[in-house]
């Protein structure tokens, strides 16, 4: 089972074995990359970590989950970007261990977190805990991933663009939930589970895929992994099937 913290982007996995915080593309360092691109930011790493740890401090888990993207930079990081994931994960491992499901951005992350205690680094491929598989979506998820009863995946950073009476418009970060469906791992004959959940970015700065605009998925499972999909707003409000939300 897969509970959303209400109003936040990140979720507690109930793996069975014990239960785990679900954060998705924190992307630290994210503003130096912005900065490349022309746009002018101050560095909000101090606050996403204080968000990160006053949401870590508000609920009882036994491990915290970066379900990729931990970083920005899809090489090795910059000193702006190393600095602010190890104080990330210095201040997370001082109450609970950590495991960095590597992403497409986290190519350099093993020497970055050299030496910090309670931090384990798995591959692009993902890793089972009891019930639940954890894989980033950028690539292809290992068969014990997808044979898990519940399935959490990232990378796509899912929104919806909704429109008001007046005529005015908002992009809002969604959950997706819906049904494992084997199709969207053609080839394979492991048996897949039940349920997939795709996850919000934790990083309000980086962006998403519009899934009620047809922007198109970038994940090589989605949409077909993804049957019966629908929305759910951070306040937990359900907009039904993602594609009309």
């Amino acid at each position: 089972m897969l509970e959303p913290v209400p109003e936040k982007p990140v979720a507690i996995a109930d793996c069975g074995t014990e239960r785990a915080l679900v954060v998705a593309d924190y992307h630290a360092g994210i503003e130096v990359g912005l900065r490349r691109d022309g746009v002018e930011l101050d560095s909000r790493a101090k606050r996403r970590r204080e968000r990160l740890l006053g949401i870590l401090g508000g609920v009882s888990v036994d491990r915290v989950v970066f379900l990729g993207d931990l970083g920005d930079s899809i090489g090795d990081p910059g000193r702006e970007e190393r600095a602010e994931i190890r104080e990330l994960l210095d201040a997370v491992t001082a109450d609970s261990p950590a495991t960095v499901v590597k992403g497409n951005h986290d190519g350099g992350i093993e020497p970055v977190v050299g030496g910090i205690d309670g931090v384990e680094i798995t591959g692009g491929e993902g890793i089972r805990i009891g019930d639940v598989g954890f894989s980033h979506g950028h690539t292809w998820p290992a068969g014990s991933v997808v044979s898990a009863p519940l399935v959490c995946t990232a990378h796509e950073h899912p929104l919806v663009r909704l429109s008001d009476a007046v005529g005015g418009r908002r992009t809002e970060r969604v959950w997706l939930r819906g049904r494992l469906d084997a199709s969207g791992f053609p080839g394979t004959d492991d048996a897949v589970g039940d349920r997939l959940v795709v996850c919000p970015a934790f990083n309000d700065l980086s962006g998403g895929t519009a899934v009620n605009e047809a922007d198109g998925f970038l994940s090589p499972f989605l949409p077909d992994a993804l049957a019966d999909g629908e929305a759910y707003l951070l306040d937990g409000t359900r907009l039904g099937p993602y594609e009309r939300a």
